[in-house]
């Protein structure tokens, strides 16, 4: 059976987490979606732990929910539970969380990155919300990127659903930086050392103070955004966007 999460020490107190399921684009299903927040948890309480490089095996990071088994109405709840919980265990670790992301970031893997406190890209990488068109809204995501995005850029992201490349993506502060491909290892090391140079109470205080200064606390956005995306994903524009996606078709939305 493939492990479907990778995880290796790049340096003491520095975790990598892969998400392994390439063949799926690293389609986020359950399995996976546990023993990311199950590693997320351990290493959070971890002595020592200094920052979480999450990355994805193959040429995409993370291309969103696996829709196959979204669409099963038996389980929804668990799916979604899982969401919420990968997206806010990223956002509360008192440790520095960077993504490193090469290829594709979308929908839910789009979230995953947003959810950290850094994210590097490749030039060739691109990202996406494109839920609306498969009849869902992006509710658990929105939370995140409206801490990150001007409001203009967040509704532009989130009501075209359209495709952008890093050039842009960094230009409206989706990444922290863009880098050639073959700079990607050298920059994110750079940036763990960099990580490295300060305490660790400092950097975790750090984060418990900008959370704090955000005028809704995270649990409460997320408790009101995982009502929305609950019943958007029981609706039949939800059925119709994801079958339609899924059967490489056009969705008809007068069903």
């Amino acid at each position: 059976m493939t492990t479907l999460l990778l995880e290796a020490e790049l340096k003491p107190g520095v975790t990598v987490l892969t998400l392994n399921r390439p063949e799926k684009r690293n389609a986020l299903n359950i399995p996976m979606l546990e023993a990311f927040c199950e590693a997320m948890a351990r290493l959070s309480a971890r002595e020592g732990q200094r920052a979480v490089v999450i990355r994805g095996a193959g040429p995409v990071f993370c291309a969103g929910l696996d829709l196959k088994e979204a669409l099963d109405g038996a389980q929804r709840e668990r799916s979604s539970s899982l969401v919420r919980q990968m997206l806010a265990c990223v956002y509360d670790c008192p440790c520095v969380t960077v993504a490193a992301v090469q290829g594709a970031a979308l929908a839910g893997g789009g979230g995953l990155m947003a959810a950290c406190d850094l994210a590097l890209a490749t030039m060739d990488s691109c990202f996406g919300f494109p839920e609306v068109h498969r009849g869902l809204v992006a509710g658990l995501i929105m939370t995140f990127l409206r801490r990150q995005l001007h409001e203009r850029h967040a509704r532009e992201l989130l009501l075209l659903g359209e495709i952008i490349d890093a050039e842009r993506a960094a230009e409206i502060g989706l990444i922290t930086r863009a880098v050639p491909t073959d700079m990607l290892e050298e920059v994110l090391e750079a940036q763990i050392d960099q990580i490295l140079k300060a305490p660790p109470g400092a950097v975790r205080d750090t984060k418990a103070w900008l959370d704090a200064l955000w005028h809704h606390p995270l649990g409460e956005d997320l408790a009101g955004a995982h009502e929305v995306h609950v019943k958007m994903r029981a609706s039949s524009e939800a059925a119709e966007g994801m079958a339609a996606f899924l059967e490489k078709r056009k969705p008809n939305w007068d069903v």
